[in-house]
Parts: structure tokens; sequence; C-alpha cells
């Protein structure tokens, strides 16, 4: 069964072909800093996906969703653009 998609989800644009979770919610601005992100990744407060992920680890790739606090971003390709407001 497919993973349906969180409503407004935003698009934040890697340079690279992957990016470390931990980095992506900083990049994302889904936390503050990479040391909030420890804290929520290991409590189990982030989905990839659609499921609960505790390794900041964990490499995303374009196309993946990442979700924390009913805030969504869908890691895209740099020549994508952004769907940041700022």
């Amino acid at each position: 069964m497919p993973v349906s998609e969180p409503p407004n989800v935003m698009d934040v644009p890697i340079r690279d072909e992957s990016i470390r979770l931990g980095q992506f919610l900083k990049l994302a601005n889904l936390v503050e800093s990479g040391a909030e992100a420890k804290p929520v990744i290991q409590d189990g407060a982030v989905q990839v996906n659609g499921e609960v992920e505790t390794r900041r680890g964990r490499q995303l790739v374009v196309g993946d969703v990442v979700t924390l606090g009913g805030q969504s971003a869908r890691v895209s390709d740099e020549d994508a653009g952004d769907d940041l407001p700022w």
C-alpha cells in the first residue's frame, strides 16, 4: 500500500545526491541546530516517508519526505527550485 504524502509539503533542494537526516532537518528549518536534531530523532519524533527514523545519519535522497511536528519537507533536486518562503 503506498504511503500517502502529508499535506503542505515544502520542497527543499540539496546540492549533492544525498544528505544526512540531521543535516536536512536543519537545512529545512525543521530544527534550529544540529544539536537540536539529535534528541528529536532519537526520541522517534521524526518520520521519513511515513516511517519513524531514529538514525541521525540516515542518507536521504531526492523524493524522500521528512516529517517533524506536523511539518513536512521533501528532498528535491537543486535545479527544481524551492517552496521555502524566504
